[in-house]
């Protein structure tokens, strides 16, 4: 397999051995056809794929960096099923990946040697939905395009968007803690999920079907945030209850320039204060020069909205009930803007197609960089005035071995660090590797903005949280998953 953005890559794509201190010769059991046998039984024929070409997709990431080599997927229908697996992988000490859309960025739905694959695309039933407080319950399958499609109708949003949204599931997004580009108006899923329903490594069902769906319930310890963001770690995600907001029905979008990036941060503090657009701003983007130039040459149909070129670039989007009103403000505040000489130039969209094809120009970049060669990815948590330093000291550091751009969710201070080459080269991966994550602890920031931890970023949780703090994480994994058959050896190891 090719080379990662990862140091602990090289073991991603080779299977269980002796030699791996989490191996099948020591603390698991042995997958053997009596197991196979059973998962029919339980689940059916169409349930259980043991055929080569069927495994295929199933161990690789859409990127192609990592590579399991698990010999069994299983596709249980509801959470029952879920319960039947996990039971029987407990006792006989099999360890499993969950996997969701598999549309991750750090490999923490693959597998990293011969873990048996549990599929949750087949839980995809929309459960509720309560018009009076915008509560709706479904299975981790559902696609969160097709949850927002649905919740379109009833007059309602999911209070998250992803890139990846056609393909992504909502009980992955959980799993992750995903942010994306509304993190700024909606907050994190710690304050969306109302309820969740979870498997046990053990088989036991944790809020069952009727995963509360209540603003306020003060009861006891708050579990469902133990599994927020854990990566499938800690239990099985197999049903959500998400806080829906209202989709408003005033939306405008934004695309400006500015000379330099700390003209951009300038803008924002401007766009955020309530002076300036406050209540309504909904996101805040930013890309280089070098970003827009990747998606101009690498997309069909793409172009710029502005006729010259410009250093920086950011997307603004309101959201609002009140058209006139949205719209007043915001050309209020770019006249401010650009009479200060903070903004350049810029363009309002006239229509949804027009607003549709600047987002595509921030939302574009990740398929542009994969189209224009290997990438190494970076999420990162930085200050607002140390963050786009990270990109320069990049693109020094790497010169002409590499082409850097710099981009993300200025709102929520996280940078998307992206380096392509022509093809995978470990002295790239040598300057970048510790580098990025040294420099980001340094300038105070968090080695993981949204992405998670996987596989990519083992060897560098350290960084953002003490020892103290990953002691007591190792102390939860082994209390909810004694034989630490869920996603082993993902976020940190047990050894």
């Amino acid at each position: 397999s090719s080379s990662s953005s990862s140091s602990s890559s090289s073991s991603s794509s080779s299977a269980l051995s002796s030699s791996s201190p989490w191996s099948a010769s020591s603390q698991y059991g042995q997958l053997c056809a009596d197991d196979v046998n059973f998962f029919r039984e339980t689940l059916g024929n169409d349930a259980v794929l043991t055929e080569p070409d069927d495994l295929v997709s199933f161990n690789q990431d859409w990127m192609q960096k990592y590579r399991g080599h698990s010999p069994l997927v299983l596709l249980p229908r509801n959470t029952a099923e879920v319960s039947a697996i996990l039971r029987h992988c407990h006792t006989r000490r099999l360890p499993l990946v969950p996997q969701g859309g598999n549309t991750g960025l750090v490999g923490g739905s693959v597998p990293r040697g011969t873990e048996i694959v549990l599929s949750l695309r087949r839980l995809r039933r929309i459960l509720s939905f309560d018009p009076a407080s915008g509560a709706v319950s479904c299975e981790a399958g559902v696609v969160l395009q097709t949850l927002d499609e649905y919740l379109a109708e009833q007059g309602h949003r999911v209070p998250l968007d992803l890139a990846a949204k056609g393909s992504c599931q909502i009980g992955g997004n959980v799993s992750t803690n995903a942010g994306g580009i509304r993190y700024l108006r909606y907050g994190s899923l710690h304050g969306s999920v109302l309820g969740l329903e979870v498997v046990l490594s053990d088989g036991t069902i944790l809020g069952g079907s009727g995963a509360t769906a209540l603003r306020k319930d003060n009861t006891g310890y708050h579990l469902k945030n133990l599994f927020i963001g854990a990566e499938g770690t800690l239990g099985v995600v197999t049903g959500v209850t998400l806080l829906t907001p209202s989709r408003l029905k005033s939306t405008n979008v934004a695309y400006l320039a500015c000379q330099d990036y700390e003209s951009v941060v300038n803008t924002f503090r401007n766009a955020a204060a309530r002076a300036g657009l406050g209540e309504i701003l909904s996101a805040f983007e930013f890309q280089d020069s070098y970003a827009l130039k990747v998606v101009l040459d690498n997309l069909p149909n793409s172009r710029s909205p502005l006729q010259d070129q410009y250093p920086f670039y950011a997307l603004i989007e309101t959201s609002g009930s009140n058209e006139d009103h949205d719209r007043q403000k915001l050309e209020a505040f770019l006249d401010q803007v650009m009479s200060s000489q903070l903004v350049l130039d810029g363009v309002l969209a006239q229509s949804e197609t027009q607003a549709n094809q600047i987002w595509s120009l921030r939302e574009g970049v990740a398929e542009s960089m994969q189209r224009s060669g290997y990438v190494y990815k970076y999420d990162l948590s930085l200050p607002l005035a140390r963050m786009y330093q990270l990109v320069q000291d990049t693109r020094k550091r790497i010169g002409e071995l590499g082409y850097v751009v710099g981009y993300g969710h200025l709102g929520d201070s996280n940078l998307h660090l992206n380096v392509s080459t022509k093809e995978a080269s470990n002295e790239v991966l040598g300057l970048l590797e510790p580098f990025l994550y040294q420099q980001t602890r340094e300038y105070g920031g968090s080695v993981s903005a949204e992405h998670g931890i996987g596989q990519a970023k083992l060897d560098y949780l350290s960084y953002s949280k003490s020892a103290a703090e990953i002691a007591t994480m190792r102390k939860l994994k082994a209390l909810f998953d004694p034989h630490n058959i869920l996603n082993p050896n993902k976020v940190f190891s047990m050894e």
